[in-house]
């Protein structure tokens, strides 16, 4: 029997490094369960119409990875102060993620029976892979793990009665779900199906894209037959999803492969620092950034030198892997582009309110704002979104297309993004005194853009700030710093 838990007891041995939690957040087979997890969350309908609607999974799933493992760091954290205030950004974001399905059924964000779901999938996804690595866990660590979880629920609703109290119970409660609730969402047949099979590559390794497609060629299937096979069988049986022939036992294999690291010396994985890693631009000055790009730069000499000392030494790849350009600061996207990579931030083809929304939840993100100045930059962003819808939406359908941006070929830079670009300068200027200073300015390009001070005179005053931003966004050039926050995945 668990304890009941408010998540503001003075028991902190519920977080930090001694929970069940902080035990297996580096182990890799965590990533195989947070994968299933987040399946089994889309299955359910108001979850998986809120990811469709709102969602940048699609279009930037390693950044939403990313936030995703820094937000959980945060809610296992022993500082008391650190999960109440986490619990409260997140809050805030969910009480914004509101709409219906394409059946018209409601979904809400704050819907108490809805998150404690998402939690479930958690702990049980967390269960799941010890027992598919061959370390069932006993009675006494099941009860412990699941007091830490439902303790996180309590953190974000104030208690965690959406969870049953008895363990027990709550295998009854899970079964019922699966049973009942899930569905053959949308958002579930991406993850499976579309995500893995068109997973962009990370911002470190964007500029290898034939070396990437290659490897997701070949991981993406096995990840989505792995994550398959690994589903409760009701729900495979009543969403119809097909299994691999010898999938059950290639998840059990990747499973237990996976396992093996736990032999590893301590501190060899760090779940963090691979995900921070990954979402370094190539061209950052990140000095992880740097070995990795002339790592791959030594890979294209010898995959030079390879093809002239063998009979194909003639043949050409016709898709090649760019190389690095100069001058990245005056080199301009199509208007093609930078429509899928920094305006469609949800991947649809569409740009709508969830598009700038998720801009706002970004920066916001990135920059730890707390109200009022999250607040504002979201107004920021809705101003500029009835500016954009006005100009823009040609047919009146509420939204606007590939199509229509293009034709319109427009400036973005209307009075509504100065006024984003205003309010993001004094979320950075802390002091106020209208100019932001060294310090400042690291906290916003090194902690949110893997970026060091660049000026001269060491300030950066509002109108080079502001001409700055607008220049990204609405002259659409590459290599700007705000590449890895808003057009990278």
């Amino acid at each position: 029997m668990t304890t009941e838990t408010t998540g503001t007891a003075d028991d902190a041995s519920l977080f930090g490094p001694k929970s069940q939690f902080s035990g297996f957040f580096d182990d890799p087979r965590w990533a195989l369960a947070v994968i299933r997890a987040t399946v089994l969350e889309a299955a359910h309908p108001q979850i998986g119409a809120a990811l469709v609607d709102n969602s940048t999974f699609v279009a930037h799933p390693w950044r939403r990875l990313r936030n995703t493992f820094v937000s959980m760091r945060r809610m296992f954290s022993t500082d008391l102060a650190v999960r109440e205030r986490e619990a409260a950004r997140l809050n805030r974001l969910h009480a914004r993620v509101s709409g219906s399905d394409s059946r018209g059924r409601a979904y809400d964000a704050m819907d108490r029976a809805t998150r404690a779901w998402v939690v479930a999938t958690l702990f049980e996804s967390a269960v799941t892979m010890f027992r598919l690595s061959g370390q069932p866990l006993g009675q006494d660590t099941m009860e412990r793990m699941y007091a830490e979880y439902r303790a996180l629920l309590a953190t974000l609703d104030g208690d965690a009665a959406e969870l049953p109290e008895d363990l027990n119970d709550f295998w009854r409660y899970f079964d019922r779900v699966v049973e009942n609730e899930l569905e053959n969402t949308e958002a579930a047949r991406i993850i499976l199906y579309r995500l893995f099979d068109h997973l962009p590559a990370p911002a470190l390794l964007d500029g290898a894209p034939t070396l990437w497609a290659a490897g997701r060629g070949v991981a993406g299937p096995l990840l989505g037959a792995i994550t398959v096979a690994s589903l409760p069988e009701p729900y495979r049986r009543r969403a119809g999803l097909p299994e691999m022939p010898g999938a059950p036992t290639l998840m059990q294999g990747a499973y237990l492969a996976a396992g093996l690291t736990r032999f590893l010396p301590e501190g060899w994985i760090n779940a963090e620092s691979i995900i921070e890693a990954l979402s370094l631009s190539p061209d950052s000055d990140d000095p992880r950034a740097r070995t990795v790009t002339a790592l791959r730069t030594r890979m294209k000499r010898a995959s030079a030198l390879l093809r002239l000392l063998t009979p194909l030494g003639g043949y050409t790849n016709p898709n090649p892997d760019p190389a690095p350009s100069a001058g990245t600061e005056e080199n301009r996207r199509s208007a093609e582009e930078f429509f899928r990579r920094v305006l469609d931030q949800t991947g649809d083809g569409h740009l709508d309110w969830p598009d700038l929304a998720a801009m706002a939840r970004e920066l916001s993100t990135r920059l730890d704002l707390d109200e009022p100045e999250e607040t504002r930059l979201y107004d920021a962003f809705a101003a500029w979104w009835r500016e954009l819808q006005a100009a823009l939406d040609t047919d009146g359908d509420g939204r606007v297309s590939a199509e229509e941006y293009a034709t319109a070929v427009p400036s973005l830079a209307g009075p509504a993004l100065i006024r984003v670009a205003e309010v993001l300068f004094d979320a950075t200027d802390k002091d106020g005194n209208g100019s932001i200073d060294a310090d400042e300015y690291r906290t916003l390009f090194r902690t949110a853009f893997h970026r060091d001070l660049t000026t001269t005179d060491g300030a950066y005053g509002q109108s080079a700030f502001v001409g700055d931003f607008l220049s990204f966004m609405a002259g659409r050039r590459t290599g700007s710093p705000y590449d890895p926050l808003l057009a990278d995945a």
